[in-house]
């Protein structure tokens, strides 16, 4: 990889409508039984069930508005492989260049890979790709291609 490769991303708005899909009735469906025991007298139980239900909130959300629909100040815009490093432009507009302890972490589905790795400053950076964010499929795959080499 001599020279610079530049990916820009797109919000996957098809990725965030399925992960709605699976977030949002399993969110309700422990609301609805943690209120359904609080009413029966087993309050205990529906402190776990709302904890629950928070929690998987958080995630789903964190999800959707971070990595598919790319709202978050912290979220990935951009794209940059460089032979040495890789540096992630975010929303915020900030350039974070990982340039040590560089790993890449492909799922078993090949639909997404996470990048983790110590930007300038030494803090540690961790970021979540999806297909749908790359404007072709082919991009995702010369992406991954290209990172296999940190794996």
């Amino acid at each position: 990889m001599a020279k610079v490769e530049n990916y820009n991303l797109a919000s996957d708005k098809r990725g965030a409508a399925w992960d709605a899909l699976l977030y949002v009735p399993v969110v309700l469906v422990l609301a609805s039984y943690a209120a359904k025991t609080w009413y029966s007298g087993d309050q205990t139980m529906a402190y776990v069930l709302v904890f629950l239900a928070t929690f998987i909130f958080l995630i789903g959300a964190n999800r959707i508005l971070g990595t598919r629909l790319m709202l978050l100040p912290k979220s990935p815009r951009g794209l940059e492989l460089q032979k040495k490093s890789v540096a992630v432009t975010v929303n915020g507009g900030e350039r974070v260049e990982l340039v040590k302890d560089l790993r890449y972490f492909p799922d078993y589905a090949g639909k997404s890979f996470g990048l983790v790795g110590m930007d300038l400053s030494g803090k540690k950076r961790q970021f979540v790709f999806h297909r749908g964010q790359f404007m072709q499929e082919s991009d995702f795959k010369d992406v991954r291609s290209h990172l296999s080499v940190y794996k």
